[in-house]
């Protein structure tokens, strides 16, 4: 089955500069762990979208599958601007059909049975008779991508293993593991610093796109931080690409001298987090400052406020941005209204980025959309609901625009949004200094 995403279109770059160790060979077959499109987040979509591209800047040739839990395997269609190509999706389960071939916990128990074969070749042999094993076995690289934040326990000790059953795996058959730049931690319980120091402890190597998380590794790697490395998000290197005829209307005859505002709002922090019970510990109800902060920047900047949702889904889909944004609208008073556009349609990551692209200013809840307005040097603040987005802010010199909801009441909020807001400026100045860089080692990943 071929599936073409929503826009249908990756870039990836020439390589002239390819750089390959004389004494290394040239890897061509790559895994990618946690990464997948078939999720409804645009933000791990993003992630998966930077990590191919950064891989086949440095690698033209490559083969690229991803391994991660789906129902059935899939092939994408990926456009760039010297052809096609496709990127398999190996096709886990995480479920209680013990008996299917493809089963997470099968594999493992397979793996850990192999494993206790005396033999090497036998050993082999019997890898090489699983197609899912040999996938991971066979591949010149193995990284994990963790969904960019999954690989802590914040959102339930239940995501943790869900993340980590895939890189235990990639142990087990014998093959080595990069740890992708993600956020790593915070690890709460006992088990889950037992699972992330068995799983880091036996990684080739380590990359965060934060400095809070190396601190993480190094603490649970009792200061051994020989394998670990900086490295920015790599969303930073998705391309924003759209067709004419897929930008609304309104934003084409939008009068230049009004400023747009994007806005991202988070489904999941307007429904409460997964327990509905403000499962993250907000200072402030996440609606109300929502409400108050539309209503203070359309009446003292006269400012348009399109509403950009991250996650994908219908309205009967509690977590989904859409839904959260349509609700918003609807509650929203009508002389407020003329001010208020929804992006309703389905965009994909590349489209939905090219359209942040038209703000003058953003503010988001999810951290992705607030890279895709940061990395084409759009002022953003982050409404933060954990250090993610402080170290990703940090790591281009903007931790000043994140404010973090946990200790901040909606005054605060409003306050804080206003005083970025008039610095705006001076900060897109700043962001068209540092973003290049940032860019650049993102391409370069896969060159060391």
């Amino acid at each position: 089955m071929v599936k073409k995403l929503l826009g249908g279109t990756f870039t990836h770059y020439s390589n002239e500069k390819l750089k390959v160790m004389r004494n290394e060979k040239e890897i061509k077959k790559i895994v990618l762990l946690g990464a997948s499109f078939t999720t409804r987040n645009l933000g791990v979509w993003a992630l998966t979208s930077g990590a191919i591209t950064s891989v086949l800047h440095s690698n033209p040739n490559v083969q690229v599958k991803l391994v991660d839990y789906h129902t059935e395997p899939l092939n994408y269609e990926i456009r760039h601007r010297t052809g096609r190509c496709y990127v398999q999706l190996i096709n886990l389960r995480f479920s209680k059909k013990i008996w299917l071939p493809n089963n997470i916990a099968l594999l493992i128990l397979k793996a850990l049975i192999i494993r206790a074969v005396p033999f090497q070749t036998i050993r082999s042999k019997f890898i090489a008779r699983n197609f899912w094993l040999k996938q991971i076995k066979q591949a010149d690289f193995v990284g994990s991508i963790a969904g960019g934040d999954s690989f802590s326990d914040i959102y339930g000790i239940a995501r943790l293993i869900y993340v980590s059953l895939p890189q235990i795996l990639t142990h087990l058959v014998g093959n080595n593991l990069v740890i992708l730049p993600q956020t790593i931690g915070p690890f709460k319980s006992s088990l889950s610093k037992f699972i992330a120091f068995s799983i880091l402890k036996r990684a080739r190597k380590i990359y965060s796109r934060d400095r809070d998380s190396l601190k993480v590794v190094k603490d649970l790697l009792k200061g051994d931080n020989r394998n670990m490395e900086f490295c920015y998000d790599m969303a930073f290197v998705l391309e924003p690409i759209l067709k004419s005829n897929r930008i609304p209307e309104w934003l084409l005859k939008s009068d230049k001298r009004i400023p747009i505002i994007g806005f991202n709002i988070s489904g999941l922090l307007y429904m409460g987090g997964y327990t509905r019970q403000n499962m993250f510990g907000l200072k402030d109800d996440y609606r109300k400052i929502i409400h108050d902060l539309i209503k203070y920047m359309v009446e003292v900047h006269n400012a348009k406020i399109m509403l950009v949702p991250h996650v994908l889904g219908s309205v009967d889909n509690s977590e989904s941005d859409v839904a959260a944004c349509i609700e918003i609208y609807r509650q929203t008073k009508d002389e407020l209204k003329e001010h208020l556009y929804v992006i309703e349609d389905e965009y994909d990551q590349h489209e939905l980025k090219a359209l942040i692209g038209y703000s003058d200013f953003f503010i988001g809840s999810r951290m992705h959309a607030c890279i895709a307005a940061l990395s084409q040097c759009i002022p953003a603040v982050g409404l933060a609901y954990s250090r993610k987005f402080r170290g990703v802010f940090e790591s281009i010199g903007m931790e000043k625009t994140v404010i973090d909801l946990r200790t901040q009441n909606g005054k605060s909020v409003i306050a804080t949004v206003n005083k970025i807001f008039q610095h705006r400026i001076e900060i897109k100045s700043q962001l068209e200094q540092k973003i290049p860089d940032a860019r650049t080692a993102v391409l370069d990943l896969f060159n060391s």
